[in-house]
Parts: structure tokens; C-alpha cells; sequence
């Protein structure tokens, strides 16, 4: 599990990525990226709507996986940067570990958030 430092508490720092972040996407999820100069950890949410699924419990697992995958790349992550997964289809729920740890890391490459 990501620690609490790594995670976003309150709205404000969201919007704050969505106003002033880029954007990479994939097939199955977007990764917004903003650098926070304030800050010397970086900082991951993972949205995910109810239009990807209606059940909570399919969200939320969508969740923690995307955080593992966040957090097996944690070293590789430039300090400073904030960012936001926004997962776009359920498949992420039932996917093969490895394949979902390639997007996510495919992702942060494009976002140039990786050292």
C-alpha cells in the first residue's frame, strides 16, 4: 500500500493538477502530471467514476492495484511531481499484474515523471 505521505488530501491540490498538469493517455487510463515545487514527496491519486463501473467494490479494487502499481515504481519517481490516474475502463480490475504495471510505468515515462 502507498503511504500517506504519497497520497493527495483535499480538492483543491486536484484541481490544481488539472488546471496547470499535461495529460498523457493510454487505451485504459490517462496519467496527469504537474511538478509542486512546494513539495519535496510526490503525490498520486487514482479517479475512477462510476461510469467505469457501477459497483464500489470493483472501483476501489481498481484503486489499490493502480496504487501497487504506483508504488513498485516508487524510486524511479522524480520527488516533487503530483499526479493523477484517471482509469477509464474496468478491464484494470481484472488484468495481468505485469500488464498493468507496463501502462503505468509506460505512462510515468511520457510524463517524463521518472528519473
Amino acid at each position: 500500500m502507498l503511504s500517506n505521505v504519497h497520497r493527495f488530501h483535499g480538492r483543491t491540490a486536484l484541481n490544481r493538477v488539472y488546471r496547470r498538469g499535461g495529460a498523457t493517455h493510454n487505451q485504459l487510463m490517462s496519467l496527469r502530471c504537474a511538478p509542486n515545487p512546494h513539495r519535496k514527496n510526490y503525490r498520486v491519486a487514482v479517479v475512477t467514476s462510476k461510469k467505469v463501473n457501477k459497483s464500489a467494490v470493483i472501483r476501489n479494487r481498481i484503486r489499490r492495484r493502480v496504487y501497487e502499481a504506483v508504488r513498485l515504481q516508487e524510486q524511479a519517481i522524480k520527488d516533487g511531481y503530483d499526479l493523477v490516474f484517471s482509469v477509464y475502463s474496468d478491464e484494470v480490475a481484472t488484468m495481468d499484474k505485469n500488464e498493468l504495471d507496463g501502462l503505468v510505468q509506460a505512462l510515468l515515462k511520457r510524463a517524463k515523471a521518472l528519473n
